[in-house]
């Protein structure tokens, strides 16, 4: 079903638009250089659109300013204090992030709703496990499913009687199979654009797990206008693993995709190292191509047939590959993560041109 869409800023979500991948700043709002420091970082890694968090009123303030030197839109994340609402889209932000567990007072909403309407800002309903008011959970006090769809829907439906339709649903929990569920069901029940993302879903490595299990499924169901990877981590990287989800289902192409051995004993090249050697080098990288770092030629012929740039390693040794040509022959393994990356420069700089 095509979702409604709602414009961010100059970024569209939803009605087909591609999906929109977010983050979010975790330094303090209130030191302005700092958190527009980190919304170039996230910006240069792909993010499109960025939620800071607004806890008082001197991080309102602040927001003024940081409006104004952002480089793409800025989301306002709200809690408690309808007021903190109001001031952030004084200063300018593009949409408002509210939890209908922590904001409750329907006057207060319905404030908040006209002035949204007054700036022409759409506003995201996101309920999550965390904070789910106790009459949504079970019996025995857990969050459900069921339970974080009715309260969006609840703080949904107040909306629509206020007038306001610029929606943004999400339904967030940090179970994967609960999240996956509120989605499906939510999808039944209204048309305005999802927002997905596991929530709170762990360190680097075990969220990233966790966010590519639930956020695949959902993507493969055609679920999703603009994601969220949360990670207890520098949010930079929450930007390159949900590039990496959405190119994995072939939704989006950004940056390089590697393809490389898993190594064995065949391997008589520290691959790991120049994996790692190359990833690093290359993070700046924004076109899209292949590399493929491969161990041995029982695979590594294939697939640097298939790559844009490959190497196939060797005794001690490698040849490097661009298009499936040869064009750097028993590279020792010293130079191989050397001549991996200057092969790639070269061809991003004949894409380029």
């Amino acid at each position: 079903m095509t979702r409604r869409a709602v414009t961010v800023g100059d970024v569209r979500i939803g009605g087909g638009a591609p999906i929109v991948v977010q983050s979010m700043t975790n330094t303090d709002t209130r030191d302005v250089a700092a958190t527009v420091a980190q919304i170039a970082l996230l910006e240069r890694a792909g993010c499109e659109i960025v939620r800071v968090a607004v806890p008082d009123r001197a991080a309102g303030e602040a927001l003024k300013e940081i409006v104004g030197r952002a480089p793409v839109p800025l989301v306002a994340d709200i809690h408690f204090d309808h007021r903190l609402a109001l001031q952030a889209i004084e200063a300018g932000v593009a949409k408002l992030r509210l939890n209908p567990g922590n904001l409750t007072d329907r006057r207060k909403i319905a404030d908040i709703v006209r002035a949204a309407g007054e700036a022409g800002i759409p506003i995201r309903v996101g309920a999550n496990s965390g904070s789910l008011a106790r009459r949504f959970r079970d019996a025995h006090g857990r969050p459900t499913a069921e339970g974080l769809v009715s309260s969006a829907l609840e703080e949904v439906r107040l909306l629509e009687e206020l007038g306001f339709d610029q929606i943004v649903i999400s339904v967030k929990g940090t179970d994967v199979p609960m999240t996956v569920a509120a989605y499906r069901d939510v999808v039944q029940k209204v048309d305005y654009p999802l927002h997905i993302g596991i929530t709170e879903a762990g360190t680097a490595r075990e969220g990233a797990i966790r966010s590519s299990v639930g956020l695949g499924i959902l993507l493969a169901e055609g679920l999703g206008d603009t994601l969220r990877v949360s990670l207890a981590a520098d949010p930079v990287e929450e930007v390159r693993v949900a590039y990496e989800i959405l190119r994995a289902l072939g939704l989006r192409e950004r940056g390089i995709c590697y393809r490389v051995c898993p190594t064995c004993g065949r391997t008589e090249v520290d691959l790991v190292r120049i994996a790692r050697e190359v990833e690093e080098a290359l993070v700046d990288v924004i076109q899209p191509l292949t590399v493929a770092l491969m161990g041995c030629v029982v695979n590594g012929l294939g697939e640097a047939g298939e790559a844009d740039v490959a190497l196939v390693g060797g005794p001690h040794s490698g040849t490097v590959y661009v298009d499936g040509e040869p064009v750097d022959r028993a590279v020792l393994e010293a130079g191989l993560a050397e001549a991996v990356i200057r092969a790639v420069r070269a061809k991003v700089g004949s894409h380029d041109g």
